[in-house]
């Protein structure tokens, strides 16, 4: 069996890039990923731009009152460890 995405995201709703977070982002997030995007070390920015990435797409999910409701209820899908990492190499993603 091979794990698929719950949602595609085609094409994805915050693009990976700096313009694309911080268009998905609203006023003082916007202006805090600024901040420390422009302190960020050159090493570090990459860690920068996923961190926020993430943060933008879960801010403009459709469905994260629903996930927020099942998580609260305690009936969120569960998924080991192991099996996320089993997923994660199928797709070609990194596991460190």
């Amino acid at each position: 069996m091979t794990a698929q995405p719950i949602h595609g995201h085609e094409p994805e709703r915050v693009p990976r890039n700096a313009d694309g977070i911080a268009a998905a982002l609203s006023g003082e997030r916007r202006m805090e990923f600024y901040r420390e995007l422009l302190a960020a070390a050159p090493e570090r920015v990459e860690n920068v731009l996923r961190r926020w990435w993430l943060e933008a797409m879960l801010d403009t999910d459709p469905e994260a009152d629903r996930r927020a409701d099942a998580a609260l209820a305690g009936t969120m899908p569960r998924v080991s460890l192991g099996e996320l990492i089993t997923r994660r190499r199928e797709a070609g993603l990194p596991v460190d």
